[in-house]
């Protein structure tokens, strides 16, 4: 059986897998702080007598793209948008400790700060931040976090923990769609770090250069499939000829 069967089959494979990181990031377009998941894939010669030219496409390691997303202004006062490459450090339901991009805050039912579903945003002491009730949020550009309530002078509740990533400790992203440090690690605090109040950052997702990832992908699978009917009927062939020359 030529070998064109195997190698045509990781290829598909591979534009396969492809399609669904582009169609998962097309789906978060508009997601607050999304980063587009990058798909990256490399080619292995395929050892034995007869194959120097046949390569297999295999995935290899896949990131995420650093470029910003646009800046939303809303001017809701529990809304921040990291500057830079910081990261707002959440809890993860793991208990661990994860870092996002979306700085979209509110105050729970029990009067702590948690993003929209409910995680407990970090201070730089690495404990969740308790809100006065009834109390009016202002946050800094450094991330200080001060409260006012009525009739009372403001008093600082902390200061968000923010993150900066490094090339020896960089970010992956998790099943849950957080992110953590590669090595497992929570992150040091980035004393420089700085936010925008009263704007978040949507995703960084291009929606035009994603549809139309997706329909060279489309196309690249449709050569694939045609590359396995051709295969078939080639064997088919040779099957035929050896049978008459039987």
């Amino acid at each position: 059986m030529d070998h064109i069967i195997y190698t045509a089959m990781t290829g598909a494979n591979t534009a396969s897998n492809r399609q669904a990181v582009l169609a998962n990031n097309l789906a978060n377009v508009s997601t607050n702080g999304f980063r587009a998941e990058l798909a990256a894939f490399r080619s292995v010669p395929l050892n034995g007598p007869g194959s120097s030219t046949r390569v297999f496409a295999l995935e290899t390691t896949t990131g995420h793209s650093e470029l910003p997303g646009p800046v939303q202004r809303t001017g809701r006062n529990l809304d921040a948008m990291a500057q830079g490459n910081a990261w707002f450090a959440v809890q993860g339901l793991d208990g661990t400790e994860a870092y996002t991009r979306s700085g979209v805050f509110e105050i729970s039912p029990t009067s702590t700060l948690v993003t929209p579903t409910g995680l407990p945003v970090l201070s730089d002491g690495g404990g969740p931040i308790d809100v006065p009730n009834g109390a009016e949020i202002t946050l800094g550009s450094d991330g200080n976090i001060s409260a006012k309530v009525a009739g009372q002078a403001p008093t600082n509740l902390g200061r968000l923990k923010m993150v900066t990533p490094t090339t020896d400790d960089p970010l992956k992203r998790g099943d849950d769609g957080l992110f953590r440090a590669t090595s497992g690690d929570p992150l040091p605090q980035d004393g420089t770090a700085k936010l925008l109040a009263g704007a978040i950052e949507g995703s960084n997702v291009n929606a035009v250069e994603t549809m139309v990832g997706m329909i060279q992908v489309a196309r690249q699978f449709e050569t694939q499939m045609r590359l396995l009917q051709t295969a078939e009927t080639n064997d088919k062939s040779a099957s035929q000829l050896l049978n008459v020359q039987g």
